[in-house]
């Protein structure tokens, strides 16, 4: 080996002298321009980006909302009219249809049918059937599609919610809007990429668990970020009392230039989501109240969604919904819980209709209003449906127990095709017999609608490459597509 001529050490020397200097002084000039307003419309940040290579192809859809309705509403009182069971209530359900099937609360229990409980009518040009629960989702009839073939595979709320958002009953596996948000990044530099709201009202809501929107074994700042409609929106971001921004610029300055200093020698992803959870708690201190703050929406708007600014509301999840959407939030999932019928499910049901319809007619129509329906997916439905039986808890009045065999979910926006009804269940409600769509394939169709091949994308995981749609064939629902 030769030996080094003293001008190269030296020249090492100070090249080492440099990049030591500057892992922590280039980092500093990066969060300094991070809080200047150029930057910020240059779209640099790091939450902002997504993979390499990803769309995949040109995106129908850019962003999700997702309204679930926690507790699983009945199919065969919004959008699967079934005369036949209307002829059959009150007497034993036919054994061909139940023997050997999974019930959660009706073992070992007579098993009769249970009619429609309101009336349906058809509506928009294709005569879509819907309920009267649903009086302003009857006036969407031309802009949703019906899906009535959903099945799941859960027959429980925690693990049925759990399929849903992730695609196995497993626990610590990456949600939708995880997936969706590392995969494709956000679109807005002072928002996260992937937000959730929560509202209540019915019967038993039932908890939601904060894995529901994890990022599992993704890095940590992709995860869902619960944003609360009353009070602090979100919690742990205004200074404490006393600490003025520069003081507080300063310290997330300091502490991402020890971070980045310690990243370049350890490697650590989760060293990175510290530092991009700083930044973004930091530029949220302006954005979140901004975003909250609704003196900017219009009576008119206002009286629309039925909203009054700071009540918790799903009405006023759905107004921010619309917010975080213009703003360029990727994924936002709202939850309002209630739709555990079990019993007296006539009044649950026109309680939790009467909290949500209305404010769902009001989003689709102010989306299509503003323009942004035509690329945003919207999509409704719960983690399962309700039997064909009659469940009779204590004389409270007739309710339907879970079911997940056969169910109704709708989809609007985004490139589904507006005022078509796809799938059917057999005559009594039971199993999903034509165009039978498994929670995989609502997956794939959504991961399509933005660009991505569900195929293709995967991550490696415990020397598996792991897909939000797993390893079961799945399949795009290419006719629901414009």
């Amino acid at each position: 080996m030769n030996p080094l001529d003293p001008a190269d050490v030296a020249t090492a020397s100070h090249r080492r002298a440099f990049l030591a200097r500057t892992g922590i002084g280039l980092g500093s000039i990066a969060l300094h321009t991070l809080f200047g307003r150029d930057h910020l419309a240059a779209g640099a940040s790091s939450q902002s980006l997504g993979l390499p290579g990803l769309p995949h192809y040109a995106p129908r859809a850019k962003r999700v909302i997702f309204l679930c309705m926690a507790g699983g509403p009945s199919h065969l009182e919004s959008f699967d009219y079934k005369p036949e069971l209307a002829a059959l209530s009150g007497q034993p359900m036919p054994a061909s249809f139940t023997e050997g099937q999974p019930i959660a609360q009706l073992q070992g229990q007579v098993l009769k049918a249970q009619g429609p409980m309101t009336r349906f009518g058809r509506y928009g040009q294709n005569g879509q059937e819907i309920s009267d629960f649903f009086p302003w989702t009857q006036k969407l009839a031309d802009d949703i599609c019906i899906v009535r073939s959903l099945v799941g595979e859960q027959i429980n709320h925690d693990p049925a919610h759990t399929f849903m958002n992730t695609g196995t009953a497993i626990s610590g596996r990456p949600s939708i809007g995880s997936w969706v948000n590392y995969g494709l990044g956000s679109e807005s530099n002072e928002l996260p990429g992937f937000v959730v709201l929560t509202s209540e009202g019915g019967r038993n809501p039932q908890p939601i668990a904060s894995r529901q929107w994890a990022a599992g074994f993704l890095p940590s700042q992709f995860q869902g970020v619960p944003f609360q409609s009353t009070g602090a929106a979100v919690h742990y971001v205004r200074n404490p009392p006393g600490i003025r921004s520069t003081q507080q610029q300063e310290l997330v300055r300091t502490v991402a230039r020890l971070d980045r200093h310690r990243n370049e020698q350890v490697h650590n992803q989760e060293i990175d989501t510290r530092i991009a959870a700083y930044e973004m708690a930091y530029r949220m201190q302006t954005s979140v109240p901004e975003l909250m703050d609704l003196a900017d929406e219009s009576p008119t708007t206002l009286a629309m969604y039925g909203a009054t600014p700071g009540d918790g509301t799903y009405a006023s999840n759905c107004l921010l919904a619309r917010r975080l959407a213009e703003r360029g939030v990727r994924f936002i999932h709202l939850y309002h819980r209630g739709w555990d019928h079990h019993d007296r499910l006539r009044k649950y049901m026109n309680i939790c209709c009467g909290l949500t319809d209305r404010a769902t007619w009001a989003l689709l129509t102010d989306l299509k209003q503003r323009g942004l329906l035509e690329d945003t997916l919207v999509i409704w439905g719960g983690e399962f449906g309700r039997t064909p039986m009659v469940q009779l808890k204590g004389g409270k009045g007739p309710g339907r127990d879970h079911h997940i065999k056969g169910f109704s979910m709708w989809l609007a926006g985004g490139g589904i095709q507006g005022g078509i009804t796809y799938g059917a269940t057999d005559e009594l409600g039971y199993h999903a017999v034509e165009n039978i769509v498994h929670i995989r394939d609502l997956h794939a169709t959504l991961l399509h609608l933005l660009g991505i091949d569900p195929q293709r994308f995967s991550v490696k995981f415990q020397g598996l490459d792991m897909r939000l749609t797993g390893v079961e064939p799945s399949r795009v629902v290419q006719e629901i597509l414009t």
